[in-house]
């Protein structure tokens, strides 16, 4: 799981230490196979990151792997883990002697017999714990043996003891290639790099040129785009969000439709429903800055971890954060349905307070938990500091906001208002600020101009059919509403709709929209 002033962080390195590979004993063992033997797992990729859980910063335990292709004639596979240091080689973890009948190891699974790793000489998974700033390169590897492996279980079994039993029964081998940084909660790289682009800084002082500089820089967005890997792996929500990354920003991409229930518990409804926006990219600043001035936008000002874009609480243009605003409340006026969100103008989803259903589906549910990015690149967190220790009355700012010891700065969410990021505090370009643009085809304007009713409505209930159909019903003064879509077979990412609503008199009405490409280029209001 993710700690924040208790342990040490992915957050930023100095340089990156490429160790070459351990080849003296591997050289005449490591076959290709013609790449028909893999290595994978389900929770990091070939030359991706290694999650937080499988370290000394996370639960320490193993990860899953699992493997195919083996050659033929395989009867039994050895396990290594290990890592190249500039003091010899690290070995984590070996393991040896698994059946053939198996193709992959649980996480914290023990498969055949272990042996022992070089950091505590313990018969067990040494979870890694790098020291120093950079990257480290840390290798599984799977070897498919023609024989069991003999060796006195009595006597010490290290790597190179097992690597000189299996040299001449391997008959192919498999390798994955992970990367893992961590750095104290000082974090001393970001103050460098702060130093450096500082106005004030005095040329005598800086100990690097400006190329170095520039290093740092890299490397700190590098690990900082990890973090945000880290913050939806370790919430697994992998398979409905990606991330990709450029030197400035992370880009959160998913369809903004999130796998939790949505939209019951409403009364306030403005008789628009949930749409999803395949490709809908949320840009997170990857070196994030203090902003002299605050900014609030009638827009997204951040996404969570599900890939569900985040607002303040309002319900209708920008905010006075000086003086809360009751009437546009979307939580207190009943808009808000009981997972935190609703759909916007736009017929997409978003919250406007704690998304509470996210939370409960995510697997590391602790105060330690990243739930969110604000588009600054300040993390949000829930209701608690992450230590876990309660938020006192008027510790967070005007932004629900207030000092963090590793990232700089941190969001909260709130049981009472603002609820969530009212705005923000780090710099911004309000250019890159998504918004989900409106079905089109809407030539009749079915559905422009929909309104939450007076009163409110009863009964709402929206329902999601195996034929991708999804139905929103409620009842108006004794009247039952409803509005009704499904995929269309017309075009990729248009829908059949039909409705009754309120808004335009009870008329029944058809058509088929679209989903369109984002709108950005929304204008702040700054606030000195």
């Amino acid at each position: 799981m993710m700690q924040n002033s208790q342990v040490f962080l992915l957050v930023g390195a100095c340089s990156f230490i490429l160790s070459a590979c351990d080849v003296s004993h591997q050289g005449s063992l490591l076959k290709s196979n013609e790449n028909s033997f893999v290595l994978t797992s389900s929770v990091m990729n070939d030359g991706g990151h290694l999650p937080n859980t499988y370290t000394c910063d996370g639960e320490g335990i193993s990860p899953p792997l699992s493997w195919y292709g083996a050659p033929q004639g395989t009867k039994y596979y050895a396990l290594m883990m290990y890592h190249n240091a500039l003091d010899g080689v690290h070995s984590y973890w070996n393991m040896f002697n698994i059946d053939a009948s198996n193709v992959q190891v649980e996480s914290d699974q023990v498969l055949g017999e272990m042996g022992s790793n070089n950091l505590n000489d313990l018969n067990e998974y040494s979870p890694p714990c790098s020291q120093g700033p950079g990257y480290k390169n840390y290798t599984y590897t799977i070897y498919a043996l023609s024989d069991a492996v003999t060796l006195n279980t009595q006597s010490k079994i290290d790597r190179n003891t097992l690597l000189s039993a299996i040299q001449n029964i391997t008959l192919g081998s498999a390798e994955m290639n992970v990367s893992y940084a961590r750095i104290n909660e000082k974090n001393n790289l970001n103050k460098d790099v702060e130093q450096f682009s500082s106005k004030e800084a005095s040329p005598q002082k800086l100990p690097l040129n400006n190329s170095q500089t520039s290093v740092l820089t890299s490397n700190v967005s590098a690990i900082r785009c990890d973090v945000i890997k880290d913050s939806i792996n370790e919430a697994e929500f992998e398979k409905e969000v990606s991330v990709t990354c450029d030197d400035d920003y992370a880009y959160v991409t998913s369809s903004t439709y999130p796998e939790h229930e949505l939209m019951n518990g409403i009364t306030g409804t403005n008789e628009q429903v949930p749409v999803p926006a395949e490709g809908y990219a949320a840009p997170v600043k990857l070196n994030p800055k203090k902003a002299k001035d605050i900014t609030t936008i009638d827009a997204a000002v951040g996404v969570a971890v599900n890939g569900v874009p985040i607002y303040d609480y309002s319900a209708q243009g920008e905010l006075d954060v000086s003086e809360y605003d009751a009437k546009h409340d979307t939580l207190a006026l009943g808009q808000l349905d009981n997972c935190g969100g609703h759909s916007g103008r736009g017929d997409d989803y978003h919250y406007h307070v704690s998304p509470t259903c996210m939370i409960d589906t995510m697997k590391n549910q602790t105060s330690s938990a990243i739930i969110g990015w604000a588009y600054d690149g300040y993390p949000l967190y829930g209701d608690k500091n992450p230590d876990g220790s309660d938020i006192k009355q008027g510790e967070l700012d005007v932004c629900n906001g207030q000092t963090d010891e590793i990232f700089g700065y941190r969001y909260q969410t709130s049981s009472t208002a603002p609820y969530i990021i009212q705005c923000l505090v780090g710099e911004v370009d309000t250019s890159k600020l998504p918004r989900v643009a409106p079905l089109s085809g809407d030539t009749q304007k079915i559905r422009a101009d929909l309104k939450p009713p007076a009163g409110g409505v009863e009964n709402l209930k929206y329902t999601t059919l195996e034929d991708g159909s999804r139905t929103m019903t409620y009842s108006y003064q004794g009247e039952d509403y409803f509005t009704t879509y499904s995929p269309s077979v017309k075009s990729e990412h248009c829908y059949d709709f039909k409705q009754k609503t309120i808004s335009n008199g009870g008329k029944v009405q058809a058509g088929t929209f679209c989903r369109d490409s984002q709108l950005s280029n929304h204008q702040p209001v700054v606030i000195n």
